[in-house]
């Protein structure tokens, strides 16, 4: 499942996969809503029938990886469940049923000189997708880029390499049968040498989206050559004000940290005003450690929490991805705010108050992609948000940021008509 690359070899094989993608890219640029529509459809249909093949070549991943000692936290990720099967077909139709956003007039109006100017959605062209071990992110992100009218170049995780290559096999019979070009979805060899090839593709890639750790995007971020939509790292806070309501903040706590741990939205770190800490951690606390979480506290949560073992400064940074969940105390709103700004990633942060002040506050100043008033950080997804599908949660401020779905991963061209004006 892996490439040998004579020097060279790698930016040359990943360079023709890109000029077939860009050429695939100008062909679905004309396809209609109703061809590629059909296309979506196609695959969730080849999806059911190959079924026993993606699982026989997904078996075979989970026995190399669990014979090679990955961590169970990946092995879960990678593995295809009945329950992904189903999500990823019924993701193919959802995406189907989303309005296209290709030729949408965005705003449009008449110059004084008489020249109309229309701005409207046009694909981004090529889009080249890095991510770990989650087989299911293939046909989700070949989904949203085939509706957008883009060309999707995809480098899984070497974990998922036999996963990935039979999805993209079944995607690829499917947009054939539908009249596209197979080569509008391509699954990119080659380990390391492969990534770092498609990083280099300038010219022929239009943007780079990683999808993963806080190490994978910070080395794509690096090392890209190709303009980059960093996403994902998720050091997200909820912050308990002194007018929180106990129970309310207890609920938003367990939900952000347990119902989606190795999501780049559950919260890693909970901040607790002092003068609410008594009527809130013990009880918290308590439900935390019924739902298997391990706490990492300051002196004075420990008060409230024996069991939990000490905070360090590497605590306040971690992503955790697990059943971990650093806890401070603080003195203020304002110590609350310096702390977010500190060790947040600017992706989600949420605080529980009934004092309307501290929110509005709170909204204002917190520097995220999606910040909430009595709200859990898991809503954080382009389901959630209502776009109908995603292809990751940007945290960074140029052209998407959020959640990214239809739009978000489009361009704009201005098509301007006149009737014969010249510039004097």
């Amino acid at each position: 499942m892996s490439e040998t690359w004579e020097p060279g070899g790698a930016d040359k094989a990943i360079r023709r996969l890109a000029e077939d993608a860009r050429k695939a890219a100008a062909r679905l640029n004309l396809a209609s809503t109703r061809q590629k529509n059909e296309a979506l459809e196609a695959i969730a249909r080849r999806l059911a029938a190959e079924r026993e093949a993606i699982r026989a070549a997904n078996q075979a991943d989970l026995g190399v990886a669990r014979a090679a000692g990955v961590p169970a936290t990946v092995v879960n990720r990678l593995e295809l469940t009945g329950r992904r099967f189903a999500s990823m077909a019924q993701g193919l139709l959802d995406v189907a049923a989303l309005p296209d956003p290709i030729g949408e007039v965005v705003e449009e109006w008449t110059r004084p000189n008489g020249l109309r100017i229309a701005k409207q959605r046009v694909p981004m062209g090529v889009i080249g997708l890095i991510y770990e071990a989650r087989p299911n992110v293939t046909v989700d992100a070949a989904a949203i880029c085939l509706k957008a009218g883009s060309a999707a170049l995809l480098k899984g995780g070497k974990e998922a390499a036999r996963s990935n290559e039979a999805l993209v096999g079944v995607i690829q019979g499917a947009l054939t049968e539908a009249g596209l070009p197979p080569t509008a979805v391509q699954a990119v060899p080659g380990g390391r040498e492969g990534a770092a090839a498609l990083m280099r593709a300038v010219g022929l890639v239009d943007c780079l989206i990683p999808r993963g750790g806080a190490g994978l995007i910070r080395s794509v971020v690096q090392d890209s050559r190709v303009p980059v939509i960093e996403t994902g790292a998720g050091v997200c806070h909820v912050y308990v004000d002194a007018a929180a309501d106990p129970d309310m903040a207890t609920d938003i706590i367990v939900n952000a940290k347990t119902t989606g741990t190795a999501t780049c939205n559950a919260a890693e770190t909970l901040l607790v005003h002092r003068d609410v800490a008594a009527r809130f951690l013990p009880g918290a606390a308590a439900r935390l450690r019924d739902f298997g979480v391990e706490l990492r506290g300051c002196e004075v949560t420990r008060r409230f929490a024996p069991w939990a073992t000490p905070a360090t400064e590497e605590d306040w940074a971690a992503e955790y991805l697990d059943l971990v969940l650093a806890v401070r105390v603080v003195d203020s709103l304002d110590e609350a705010l310096a702390h977010i700004a500190r060790y947040g990633t600017r992706h989600s942060e949420a605080i529980v108050t009934a004092d309307a002040g501290a929110a509005r506050r709170f909204q204002a100043e917190v520097d995220a992609a999606a910040v909430y008033w009595n709200a859990s950080t898991r809503f954080t997804d382009g389901g959630e948000f209502g776009f109908g599908a995603e292809i990751g949660i940007s945290t960074q401020k140029l052209h998407a940021r959020g959640p990214m779905g239809l739009r978000e991963i489009t361009s704009h061209k201005y098509v301007i008509t006149g009737d014969g004006q010249v510039r004097p």
